[in-house]
């Protein structure tokens, strides 16, 4: 009996939490399964498993065990997926992680169109505001409008964005037009606490970086309900120009502040730099990065 099989035993015991379970998920016998896991602890030299007559639980060192054996055979699946679809184009399942005020409007077009052209891939598309664990929750890759900074992950550059303060009318009207970004000090500001320094908003003056120390009525971890603060005339609002694009094109929002705007960011595709880029993935990157520049050359909504 091979190692790898062993090791993909072990793993479907702790996920499915019993060796019954485990042997019900695999086909395969309860004592077979049983016998794979003791001669696995065998080679090893070691114990992974407390066994009582009604759970396993994970020791000291199954826990870690466990941790790099579900990476280890993720890559080599991976890989297989990889070749394969190399020979028989793009396919498969596909877990992607978007911002929900994103995904609620561009990137979802952009998938519906990837999946046309794509019949034989299926996507599982989750849209949260928050950053997803990409190894944790078993994600392929994920969409992020930000700042990259995380060292363990590869990103792509799908497209620029630009990052714009705006407001309503009526916001204006009562709090007056800044005309540099210190006037946003003393005055309602809507935080979007997903941003990483939050209530300090970044501008550039004459090449340098500036920030100015904001408050205001209300704070969120959502772009979506940011947006919907600043069109309920409660401040002044500093969030990605995609967010907003159809707002300011409407007159809801108008924009300030234009001439000290930070140089522009990015939104990236993203996936563990130790997983091995699969076909479906490498296809998808470069379908977004093809569908941005799309839209921006056709004059469409874009990022910037």
């Amino acid at each position: 009996m091979d190692q790898i099989t062993r090791m993909r035993c072990f793993i479907q015991v702790v996920d499915s939490k019993g060796f019954s379970a485990a042997a019900r998920e695999m086909g395969r016998s309860k004592a077979l399964v049983s016998k794979y896991i003791g001669e696995l602890e065998d080679d090893l030299g070691v114990r992974l498993l407390n066994r009582t007559t009604r759970q396993v639980s994970l020791t000291e060192v199954g826990e870690a065990y466990y941790k790099e054996a579900a990476e280890i055979l993720q890559r080599i699946d991976d890989l297989q997926a990889s070749v394969q679809s190399s020979h028989h184009g793009v396919r498969g399942r596909l877990r992607v992680a978007a911002p929900r005020s994103m995904g609620d409007g561009m990137i979802n077009q952009a998938i519906m169109r990837f999946l046309l052209e794509n019949p034989d891939v299926t996507v599982d598309l989750r849209l949260e505001d928050r950053f997803v664990d990409l190894v944790d929750e078993g994600f392929d890759l994920a969409i992020r409008v930000t700042d990259l900074e995380d060292s363990s992950l590869i990103a792509r550059k799908i497209a620029p964005f630009r990052t714009v303060v705006c407001a309503s009318p009526k916001v204006i009207e009562t709090h007056g037009l800044p005309r540099v970004p210190a006037d946003l000090a003393g005055r309602p500001c809507i935080i979007d606490t997903n941003y990483r320094y939050k209530q300090n908003w970044a501008f550039a003056l004459d090449g340098q970086r500036l920030t100015v120390s904001v408050r205001g009525p209300v704070e969120v971890n959502s772009a979506s309900a940011a947006r919907e603060a600043a069109l309920c005339d409660l401040g002044y609002l500093r969030t990605p120009l995609i967010f907003v694009a159809q707002d300011i094109k409407a007159g809801r929002l108008q924009v300030m502040l234009e001439e000290f705007e930070p140089p522009l960011r990015g939104i990236y595709a993203v996936y563990p730099h130790r997983r091995h880029l699969t076909g479906k993935v490498r296809a998808f990157v470069d379908f977004m990065v093809a569908w941005f520049a799309e839209r921006k050359k056709s004059g469409a909504d874009c990022p910037v």
